[in-house]
C-alpha cells in the first residue's frame, strides 16, 4: 500500500467541514474590512524566497523544499505566503490600483521540519497583507483583524504581544551593540548562530538552542535603539490600541522568524497553551527588495491546524457540526427513480441538501443508508406514487408521516 509522505495529513470529510467553517469565518471578517482573496502558485522560483525571506533564516537554511525542474531551474515549494503575494502584487501591476491593496489568503505551506504534535511538513495558513500604507493605522487595523478572528472563534485567553524592530537605519546601530554583547561568547554559540553573527545577529536571538538562549539573556533591547521616526510610529500604535481598549504586552524578544520585517512586529499568544497562534508585522522594504517600487506593507499569518485544535478545545459544547441531509428520496422502480432525480435537482436549486439512491439498492437498504446519514426526512416513491403524484414524507426524528404532492414547492414548504 502506498502511504502519504511523512509530515502530511489527509483531511477527511469527517474533518473538512471544520476547516471550511474556519476559512469562511476568516473570509467574512476580512472581506467586511475590504480585503480581497489572492491565490498564488504552490511553487515559485527559489530566488524569491532567498531574497524575500532571507538567507540567514531557519526557513531558507534548513526547511525549504527546493529542487531543479526539467528545465534546470531552481524551484521551491512555498515556505510562507507573503513573498508570493508580494511577487504577484509587483508582477501584475497592482500598485496602479487604488491604494492600499488589501489581500487575504488561505494556502498550504511546505517546510521540512521535525514532525511533531502541531507541526507538519505540509500545513496551512490563513494570512492578511495590506500593501501601500506606511501609516500606523494600518498596523492597528491588521492587529484588530487578528483579534476579531479569535473573538469570532470564541477562543479565550489570547494575549497580544508587541515589539518594534525598527528600520534599517536604527537597526544597524542595534546590531553593532548586539555583536559587541555576543562577541565575548561567540565561540560557545551553535554553528548556526556563528554563521549569523556577521550577516544578521538578530537571528541569534531567535535561536532555539538552550545554551544560546541562556547566553542571550541580558542582551541589548532593540527598543532602546529606535530612531525618532520608528519610535513615534510604535508609540502611535500603542496609543491607538490603548484608546480602542485592546490589551497588549511589550515583548522586546519578538524578532519574528523572517528577515523582511521592519518596525512593528506582533504575536498573538495562547496563554493557556503557551505558544504563538498568530504572528505578523510590518515589512516596508520587501516590495522594493523584490523589484517593485518602494512600498510599505503590513500583514500576518496564522496556522489553521493549530487554530482548529484550540477552537475544538474551547468549543466542545458548541463546536460547528457538519451539515445534515434535509431529504432522502427513497425509490422503487425506474419511473420513481426518474421522478426522484428531477425532484432532487429542483429541491437542490432551492438550497436543500437532497440525496437520491445511485447504487440500485433495495428500499430497506435505502432507509438504512438514510438513517446512518441522519437524514431529517425521507420521501418514499414507487410507481403508484408517481402515477398519483403524491407520496409519503417521513420525519425521521418523530417517525411522523404525511402525504405530500410530488411538487418541489410543497415538499420544500413541508420540511422547512
Amino acid at each position: 500500500m502506498i502511504q502519504k509522505p511523512k509530515g502530511t495529513k489527509d483531511i477527511l470529510p469527517s474533518e473538512s467541514y471544520k476547516w471550511q467553517y474556519i476559512e469562511k469565518l476568516a473570509k467574512d471578517i476580512f472581506e467586511n474590512s475590504g480585503l480581497q482573496e489572492i491565490r498564488v502558485p504552490v511553487f515559485e522560483n527559489t530566488e524569491l524566497f532567498l531574497r524575500g525571506v532571507g538567507e540567514t533564516t531557519d526557513v531558507v537554511q534548513k526547511e525549504m523544499y527546493t529542487f531543479e525542474d526539467k528545465g534546470g531551474r531552481s524551484i521551491t515549494l512555498r515556505p510562507e505566503g507573503t513573498a508570493g503575494a508580494v511577487r504577484a502584487y509587483i508582477e501584475n501591476g497592482m500598485a496602479s490600483l487604488p491604494s492600499p491593496i488589501k489581500l487575504w489568503y488561505a494556502m498550504s505551506i511546505y517546510r521540512y521540519e521535525n514532525v511533531q504534535k502541531g507541526r507538519q511538513r505540509e500545513f496551512h495558513q490563513i494570512g492578511v497583507e495590506v500593501l501601500g500604507s506606511g501609516a500606523y493605522q494600518a498596523d492597528v487595523e491588521v492587529i484588530l483583524l487578528g483579534q476579531k478572528f479569535f473573538e469570532a472563534l470564541k477562543i479565550p485567553n489570547i494575549k497580544l504581544m508587541l515589539n518594534s524592530i525598527g528600520c534599517p537605519t536604527c537597526r544597524a546601530k542595534y546590531q553593532e551593540a548586539l555583536r559587541d554583547f555576543i562577541r565575548p561568547n561567540l565561540d560557545k554559540y551553535c554553528e548556526t548562530c556563528k554563521n549569523r553573527f556577521d550577516k544578521n545577529p538578530m537571528r541569534i536571538l531567535d535561536c532555539k538552542e538552550d545554551a544560546c538562549k541562556k547566553m542571550n539573556q541580558g542582551a541589548p533591547v532593540i527598543l532602546d535603539y529606535l530612531c525618532p521616526e520608528c519610535k513615534e510610529h510604535f508609540e502611535n500604535v500603542k496609543k491607538r490600541l490603548t484608546e480602542l481598549g485592546v490589551d497588549y504586552e511589550i515583548d522586546s524578544s519578538i524578532v519574528r522568524g523572517l528577515d523582511y520585517y521592519t518596525k512593528t512586529v506582533f504575536e498573538f499568544v495562547s496563554q493557556d497553551e503557551g505558544y504563538t497562534v498568530l504572528g505578523g508585522g510590518r515589512y516596508d522594504g520587501l516590495v522594493k527588495e523584490l523589484g517593485g517600487q518602494d512600498t510599505p506593507a503590513v500583514g500576518f499569518a496564522t496556522g489553521v491546524e493549530r487554530i482548529l485544535e484550540i477552537y475544538e478545545k474551547y468549543n466542545k459544547e458548541n463546536v460547528v457540526q457538519p451539515r445534515k441531509m434535509d431529504l432522502y428520496l427513497a425509490t422503487m422502480g425506474d419511473k420513481a427513480e426518474l421522478e426522484a432525480t428531477q425532484l432532487a435537482l429542483a429541491l437542490r436549486e432551492k438550497g436543500l441538501f437532497v440525496e437520491v439512491d445511485v447504487a440500485g439498492r433495495s428500499l430497506k437498504a435505502q432507509f438504512k443508508y438514510a438513517d446512518k446519514k441522519e437524514a431529517k426526512y425521507v420521501l418514499i416513491m414507487g410507481e403508484d406514487e408517481v402515477s398519483n403524484k403524491t407520496a409519503k414524507l417521513k420525519n425521521m426524528q418523530t417517525s411522523e408521516e404525511m402525504e405530500v404532492a410530488l411538487n418541489p414547492e410543497e415538499i420544500y414548504q413541508k420540511i422547512q
